[in-house]
């Protein structure tokens, strides 16, 4: 501690963040010898990682012992197809190559996986279900980084890097009330996008936050190792990506996974606030596409339309369109009754119920006569078994003529910003001209390159969480050959 109440340390790396991805650096990185301190903002670690429910892999172990035959060699053909290759080759095949040795890696750490599955139809096997979610993937890292003597200090934000002679070797934070001044041969940035930036949202994605996209969970993520990465001279690479969905109905008396909000996802009618179709709602099955329909309706919200036959149906015969880890096609809504009644008991405002069409669009604020010419339409196409405007596949044809009539709000929102720091396959930040910035490296949310312009869904379900963790194993052993261990 110097005289004016600095604290210095020196490690060989230095992490800030404490997420999945800093915490898989961290112990990889430690477990090669190397000396590992990690600095996190906030009071406990994890991040949004403690809320992930599974992860992307190919050629895992798991895949094999169910005779799931996708290879890396697809999975990257896949990733690179749906990018229209704009998405960097090289680090989308370090990270396939690593997906499946990750599973791997973190089974031998206590986490469990109880299979592999899809959340699409006749998509690939590619998602691997995590028992207790994500957080029991955080808790296994922390415990192991505890054990291989990691210093992680949380409540501790890093402000900015300390850069000398071109390269990187350190940074100040701020523990208790002091400066930290911390000293190494390599500083990895993890802290987990910007998606807690209003400002920055809208300079880089024309959203604006709570008005027509929702942040789910971003923790005061507002960028800071990005910022810092592109002061220290970084190029700047998918920051306008997002991890987009469309949910509803939120508010009070709605817990996750709630009957209401299963029904609002199912590929029924959706309606913009001008009581008009705007996609083919089967593209709900799609996440990532989804998203970006979404946020492209400008209210930030759209309405899912059903009547009574519909509602009998999923509570009979189960829904189609899955919901987490626990609301898999069939799952029947035998609660619908009791969530509806407490969702109005404790004045939910985004849930509607009404005797006619007409009503119903009143009570929504949509013209009557637009949205009975919507119904209309979409009933013919139910009767003709075929969707003339959009196309949506003949099984999700169910029309809209029996009283009860319900709508439920659905808002676009987004899980993560997916990019903001241009790096290499080796994980290393690099400037304009593509050359690294000696010292500097990025993974999880902040690191762009890996997606292209959108999150990827076919053929690599689970990709963000499992880019979380595989991005961190790959800079920690990135790391270790820069420190030439």
């Amino acid at each position: 501690m110097s005289k004016d109440g600095t604290e210095t340390v020196r490690a060989d790396v230095i992490v800030i963040g404490a997420g999945g991805s800093g915490l898989a650096t961290a112990v990889t990185a430690a477990d090669g010898g190397a000396k590992v301190v990690v600095f996190e903002k906030m009071a406990a670690p994890g991040g949004t990682s403690v809320f992930f429910q599974g992860m992307f892999a190919a050629g895992s172990e798991l895949q094999r012992e169910r005779y799931i035959d996708y290879t890396t060699d697809e999975a990257f053909k896949n990733m690179m197809d749906y990018s229209h290759w704009k998405a960097n080759p090289r680090l989308v095949r370090a990270f396939v190559d690593e997906s499946g040795p990750t599973i791997s890696w973190l089974q031998g750490l206590g986490v469990e996986f109880p299979e592999a599955t899809i959340n699409m139809p006749n998509g690939i096997r590619t998602y691997h279900l995590i028992k207790r979610n994500g957080a029991a993937v955080v808790k296994a890292l922390t415990t192991q980084a505890k054990e291989l003597d990691v210093d992680i200090r949380l409540g501790a934000p890093v402000r900015e890097l300390i850069k000398e002679d071109g390269t990187v070797v350190g940074v100040i934070a701020e523990e208790k009330g002091k400066i930290v001044e911390a000293y190494g041969k390599a500083v990895v940035i993890a802290t987990g996008g910007y998606g807690a930036n209003a400002e920055w949202m809208k300079k880089f994605t024309g959203l604006e936050l709570g008005v027509n996209v929702i942040p789910i969970a971003q923790m005061e993520k507002v960028g800071d190792g990005i910022r810092m990465a592109w002061e220290a001279g970084a190029d700047e690479k998918g920051k306008d990506v997002l991890l987009g969905m469309r949910v509803g109905p939120m508010g009070p008396g709605i817990t996750m996974g709630n009957t209401l909000e299963c029904a609002s996802a199912q590929p029924d009618l959706w309606v913009t606030q001008q009581g008009e179709r705007f996609c083919d709602e089967a593209l709900e099955f799609n996440d990532a596409v989804i998203g970006a329909v979404a946020a492209s309706v400008r209210e930030g919200y759209s309405f899912t339309i059903f009547d009574e036959a519909i509602k009998e149906e999923m509570i009979a015969k189960g829904i189609e369109r899955s919901l987490g880890n626990t609301n898999w096609p069939g799952t029947r809504l035998t609660n619908f009754e009791e969530d509806l009644k407490e969702a109005f008991a404790q004045g939910n405002t985004n849930i509607y119920v009404a005797d006619s069409i007409e009503e119903l669009a009143s009570k929504i604020g949509v013209d009557p006569n637009t949205l009975r010419e919507t119904v209309e339409e979409y009933n013919r196409c139910c009767d003709d078994h075929r969707d003339s405007l959009f196309a949506k596949p003949r099984k999700y044809l169910r029309p809209i003529r029996k009283p009860k009539f319900y709508a439920i709000k659905a808002f676009a929102i987004f899980l993560g910003t997916l990019g903001g720091i241009r790096i290499n396959h080796r994980l290393e930040a690099v400037d304009k001209a593509g050359d690294p910035i000696p010292g500097l490296y990025a993974v999880g949310n902040d690191a762009g390159g890996i997606y292209g312009d959108m999150y990827p869904m076919a053929g690599a379900s689970g990709a963000a969480s499992a880019w979380t963790i595989n991005s961190g194993r790959l800079a920690g052993k990135s790391v270790l050959k820069y420190l030439g261990r």
